[in-house]
C-alpha cells in the first residue's frame, strides 16, 4: 500500500512537472480537438443527462464541451466537492452563465456553495448517462491518476449501485498526460475511454 501511494506521489509530481511545461495555446489548442471528437462520438451524441468537470489550469478546457451540451439541450451536471471529505455530488446547472455566476473554491474552480440545496443532485433523480473525467494522468488502458482524494472513485461506486448503473466514463487528456502504465490499487476504478489527439 505504502509503496503504491509513492509510486503514485512520483508519478504526479512527473506529470505535473510535463503539463506544467504546456503552453495555454497549445492546452487550448487540444482541448478543441478533443471537444470536436468528443461531440461525434455515439455515447456523447446519444446522451441526455451529462457530468462535466469544471477544469483546473493542468486540465483539458471544458468550456466549449459545457456550451455545447446546453445548446443541444442536455441534462448538465457539474461536480460539487466536498474539501473535508472524499464525497462528491454532481449538481444541474441551468446555463454557461449560471455556472459563471458560481462561488470560487480553494481549488480556483467554480462550483455550488455548500449550503446550496436548491440545485438536483443526480443520482437522487435519473442518474447519468455520461461522465467526463478529469485527472493528472491515464494510460491506453482507462487507468486513471486522480489527485489522491478519491472523489469519483466514490462516486462512480453509489453510482454503480444506482438503479440505472454505471454511467459511461470517457477521460479528456492532453498528450502530456498520458502514461506506458498508471499503477492502481483496488478502489481504483477504471475509465471507459481515454480521449486524446493522437488516437485517430
Amino acid at each position: 500500500m505504502a509503496a503504491l501511494r509513492a509510486a503514485k506521489q512520483a508519478l504526479r509530481k512527473e506529470i505535473k512537472r510535463r503539463v506544467a511545461a504546456v503552453t495555454a495555446e497549445e492546452k487550448l489548442r487540444q482541448s478543441l480537438v478533443l471537444s470536436r471528437k468528443l461531440f461525434k462520438h455515439p455515447k456523447y451524441v446519444s446522451c441526455k443527462r451529462i457530468a462535466v468537470f469544471v477544469n483546473m489550469d493542468d486540465e483539458v478546457r471544458t468550456e466549449e464541451i459545457i456550451k455545447d451540451v446546453f445548446r443541444l439541450g442536455k441534462s448538465c451536471f457539474i461536480p460539487r466537492y466536498e474539501s473535508r471529505s472524499s464525497h462528491m455530488d454532481m449538481l444541474k446547472m441551468k446555463s454557461l452563465q449560471d455556472i459563471q455566476t458560481l462561488p470560487l473554491t480553494s481549488w480556483n474552480i467554480r462550483q455550488p456553495a455548500e449550503d446550496d440545496k436548491s440545485r438536483e443532485e443526480a443520482l437522487a433523480t435519473g442518474g447519468l448517462d455520461l461522465i467526463l473525467m478529469p485527472g493528472l494522468g491515464f494510460d491506453r488502458s482507462g487507468k486513471r491518476l486522480g489527485r489522491g482524494k478519491g472523489f469519483y472513485d466514490t462516486y462512480l461506486e453509489r453510482c454503480i449501485r444506482h438503479p440505472k448503473g454505471k454511467p459511461y466514463t470517457i477521460a479528456l487528456a492532453f498528450k502530456e498526460q498520458l502514461c506506458q502504465e498508471i499503477p492502481v490499487g483496488d478502489n481504483d476504478v477504471l475509465i471507459d475511454e481515454v480521449l486524446f489527439e493522437d488516437d485517430q
